[in-house]
């Protein structure tokens, strides 16, 4: 793996990079040999963070990065968006509470996923949510 391969980004703008964000996270999973049980946590975590930067942040960014830590290796993303930012992110992570029409699933679901997880907001200043799986 080259080091232009370890990190890089995608825009979250449309219902067309929500599919290329699973579709990039679905690659750097199988390229770091995750199992199909870890694939799938992370292409899920991703596809609901990607909408979250969609719909409630008013698009942004995926960053990922390829993370070592001694002989573990794992992959790391980055939602960021620009939008209105999260007042209360105990609410916000709490199952079933919901600032829009949807399950309110994706925060707390999401966090659930993965091994690592982040959340940077304030009202006024957009989002940014990280998350880690390990191999």
């Amino acid at each position: 793996m080259s080091a232009d391969d370890t990190r890089g980004e995608l825009p979250v703008r449309s219902e067309e990079d929500i599919v290329a964000s699973r579709q990039k996270v679905r690659a750097l999973a199988q390229q770091l040999k995750f199992s199909l049980v870890d694939q799938t946590k992370m292409i899920t975590a991703a596809s609901e963070l990607s909408r979250n930067t969609l719909v409630h942040g008013g698009g942004g960014r995926m960053r990922w990065e390829i993370v070592e830590d001694g002989i573990r290796r794992g992959l790391r993303l980055h939602f960021e968006d620009t939008g209105p930012g999260i007042p209360d992110h105990g609410l916000a992570l709490t199952d079933g509470w919901t600032s829009g029409s949807g399950m309110g699933l994706g925060l707390p679901g999401s966090k659930r996923l993965v091994h690592e997880f982040e959340l940077r907001s304030a009202p006024g200043e957009g989002t940014c949510v990280s998350i880690t799986r390990w191999k």
